[in-house]
């Protein structure tokens, strides 16, 4: 389940650090453990309420079908106590629940990508005021709808940019600075994915292996893709780390503010040259 995945990806991460991290590693693996029980724990327990909540309604919803064939005063007389019975079932719904699976810091690990970082570009005529470089020409920084920013367009519209760098083999390290925005999404991609996604037009996923965030309604969703997949981990707010292994055909994504993984893309059907991709999508 996710919450496996999750915990082997953290073992995964610590096989890689020096051995002194023992102690820590045990921790953070028995907080995440002791969260997806919680999680679990909490969604009998919603469950349960959603099935007893929902045998109300449907005895609400009968009395009130045989209460339409009553006489005017009859009726009358019992609304009042209907609509405050009705209202009250209303008012307790079960609400939704934080699903996200906290993991704790892990010591070192900007440390150990940063043996493979490489400065991403973009080619002059891709740039745009959505996709662009930092003033310390470090990393890129994407993300549209930023919290305190206005839609620039009442329709849907998204913006694509590549890197200019390709890679066929190697371990490479880049960031990505989201900040506080959303509709987004960043990684790499096939070389035949650009010819077939030119103009802002997305043709599915395949060939595409990124990581992305949108908004609905009140909440941000983290998925990957290849293939579609949520991620319930908390959205980050800074900087997000990708690293692409050619050889092992993995492409991995770190919360760098959080120093922990988010998710890594296995068994990925890479088709080099890879290039690195970005997006966002105005809503």
């Amino acid at each position: 389940d996710y919450v496996n995945v999750r915990l082997e990806a953290i073992r995964a991460e610590y096989q890689k650090m020096p051995a002194f991290h023992h102690e820590e590693e045990k921790h953070n693996l028995e907080m995440l453990k002791k969260k997806g029980k919680d999680i679990f724990h909490q969604l009998h327990l919603s469950k349960t309420k959603m099935a007893h909540r929902r045998e109300i309604l449907r005895g609400t919803y009968a009395e009130l079908m045989k209460m339409c064939h009553k006489p005017d005063v009859e009726l009358l007389q019992a609304f009042g106590d209907i609509l405050y019975r009705s209202e009250s079932v209303l008012l307790h719904m079960p609400q939704p629940l934080n699903l996200e699976l906290r993991a704790g810091p892990i010591t070192g690990l900007r440390d150990r990508l940063n043996q493979f970082r490489v400065d991403i570009t973009l080619p002059h005529n891709e740039a745009n005021s959505h996709i662009f470089r930092r003033g310390d020409f470090r990393s890129i920084c994407i993300g549209c709808d930023r919290q305190n920013a206005p839609h620039i367009t009442a329709t849907p519209t998204s913006f694509l940019a590549w890197g200019a760098q390709t890679f066929t083999s190697g371990k490479y390290y880049w960031e990505v600075h989201v900040g506080d925005s959303w509709n987004w999404a960043f990684g790499v991609c096939n070389k035949y994915w650009k010819g077939m996604n030119q103009n802002g037009n997305i043709h599915g996923e395949e060939g595409l292996f990124s990581l992305g965030c949108v908004k609905n309604d009140i909440q941000c969703s983290l998925f990957t893709t290849s293939p579609l997949t949520l991620q319930y981990v908390p959205r980050p707010t800074n900087h997000v780390g990708l690293f692409l292994d050619c050889e092992a055909r993995t492409v991995s994504f770190v919360d760098v503010n959080q120093s922990s993984p988010i998710y890594t893309i296995p068994n990925c059907s890479f088709s080099p040259p890879l290039r690195p991709i970005f997006c966002c999508i105005h809503l």
